[in-house]
């Protein structure tokens, strides 16, 4: 009976431990920056770790081809690859952090640390718009608004921003019922 109790009470620690859920956010460009200040800050951002090979001419994320557009895709990886820190998301006053997923058609901006920097599958080509409004995490909105039609995938994945939280749970639970075993 004690080792019932034991798990029980380990199962309490991991949820108040690992119970708080966050939300997915995202780092995206202002509308109202300066555009020659979005191009320094994409440049900087491409030069010190964020994926921007979705931003090359055959690139998934190269539509819409403006400066606003490509800015937010980059802004988004350096802050994934940053850890999703918040002050990985300034750019000098041009990005934001969002709370509205910004991808588009074959777009697809990382929701996580662990998904950003590439990714793979086939895409299928549908036309459709992009997001024309993006909600801020200060209450603002209207980031990112690109207007041209961009292809899009037939299955979009789903958002991976919860899955480390389930897997260190569950691993979590291996690991306790191994060592009560």
């Amino acid at each position: 009976m004690a080792t019932m109790t034991n798990v029980a009470l380990l199962l309490l620690l991991q949820l108040v431990v690992y119970g708080k859920v966050t939300a997915a956010t995202w780092c995206v460009a202002r509308n109202d920056a300066k555009e020659d200040a979005l191009q320094t800050a994409l440049d900087y951002a491409c030069g010190a770790g964020a994926d921007c090979a979705p931003l090359q001419d055959t690139g998934l994320c190269f539509l819409p081809n403006t400066i606003q557009a490509h800015a937010s895709y980059a802004f988004n990886s350096f802050y994934m690859h940053s850890s999703m820190d918040s002050g990985a998301c300034d750019f000098s006053g041009t990005a934001a952090i969002a709370k509205t997923d910004p991808s588009y058609g074959t777009c697809v901006y990382p929701s996580s640390p662990r998904t950003a920097g590439g990714g793979g599958g086939m895409m299928t080509p549908i036309l459709s718009t992009p997001p024309q409004n993006i909600t801020l995490m200060d209450g603002g909105s209207g980031a990112l608004t690109p207007t041209d039609m961009v292809p899009t995938l037939a299955n979009p994945p789903s958002s991976e921003a919860f899955s480390k939280f389930s897997i260190s749970r569950m691993l979590f639970m291996c690991m306790v019922l191994l060592l009560l075993a």
